[in-house]
């Protein structure tokens, strides 16, 4: 493996459609009430890829200076574990990629709040310097908060609520409590694909001491609890719909949890930890496909 091909496995591009699916939801929110900005748009959608590379170095150099990812961990080799990439390179790669997405992100807030609207800008400034902060100390430290089955609330919080109604507020500096479910359902998706890496880890992550919320409930209590976050994101989204939408077409765009009952199915068959590595996928690109059918709906079809 050369060095170009081992960054670009440590960047995890696969993960980027999952992270870019709450600025989704967040700007048809915002299209619904007749705002649209490409500009905004665009700028939200580089700031969250830098923030999500940013974590994927940091995971894999954390996880791998911790020893976490040895010989018994299921899933796609990590740069590191693998050798490709040293500590000390992957510990760069974490600072440019952190500074490119602080640079996105204050060109973001500078374009939509100027120098008139300090007080946004300066909390959403404080909620950029959080995002790295969480991407980093997820794995990277001696209180890696994942480490501590903190994993899935922050996740919640930066993937789902934040992601979600942050973006929604560049356009239109506003948030409707309805907004609150769809917020809901895109950030259980997400904490979904977590708890998913962490039923395939169970047992390596228990080796090596991460304490992930499966490792603390159990294998058989942590597919319950995926059944839960799945469930509950259907009846967030469902009772949005209800609330927002005529029943017709537009009730199209839940059809990927249709692909997320045929998953959930799968999962409850599964007994060997390993087979549900290919259920990370399903899960990720089926809120990447719910977030675009969404933002197709609310601007084709209402």
């Amino acid at each position: 493996m050369n060095k170009f091909k081992a960054w670009l496995d440590a960047s995890r591009l696969r993960t980027l459609p999952l992270s870019l699916s709450g600025i989704i939801v967040g700007t048809a929110l915002a299209n619904i009430q007749a705002a649209n900005d490409t500009i905004i748009f665009v700028l939200s959608l580089l700031t969250t890829i830098g923030f999500q590379i940013t974590s994927n170095f940091a995971n894999d150099y954390g996880d791998g200076i911790k020893g976490t990812d040895a010989s018994d961990r299921i899933g796609p080799k990590r740069a590191f574990q693998s050798g490709v990439l040293t500590a000390k390179e992957l510990k760069w790669g974490i600072v440019v990629a952190s500074a490119l997405s602080m640079l996105f992100a204050i060109s973001l807030l500078l374009y939509v709040f100027g120098k008139g609207e300090w007080p946004y800008f300066l909390t959403f400034f404080v909620l950029g310097i959080m995002s790295v902060w969480a991407a980093i100390r997820y794995t990277v430290g001696k209180s890696a908060y994942g480490y501590r089955g903190l994993g899935d609330i922050f996740v919640f919080l930066f993937f789902g609520l934040l992601a979600v109604l942050g973006t929604k507020f560049l356009y239109i500096r506003t948030i409707d409590l309805v907004d609150i479910l769809p917020a809901i359902a895109i950030g259980f998706l997400c904490v979904g694909v977590l708890n998913l890496n962490n039923l395939r880890d169970v047992q390596s992550d228990t080796n090596h001491g991460k304490y992930t919320l499966v490792v603390k409930l159990g294998y058989l209590n942590g597919k319950l609890y995926h059944f839960f976050l799945m469930g509950i994101s259907f009846i967030s989204f469902l009772v949005y719909t209800v609330t927002k939408f005529p029943f017709g077409w537009e009730w199209l765009f839940l059809i990927p949890y249709l692909v997320i009952v045929v998953h959930l199915i799968t999962v409850m068959r599964i007994q060997n930890p390993e087979e549900l590595d290919p259920e990370l996928k399903k899960v990720a690109l089926s809120t990447f496909a719910l977030s675009v059918l969404f933002y197709f709906t609310v601007n084709y079809f209402l």
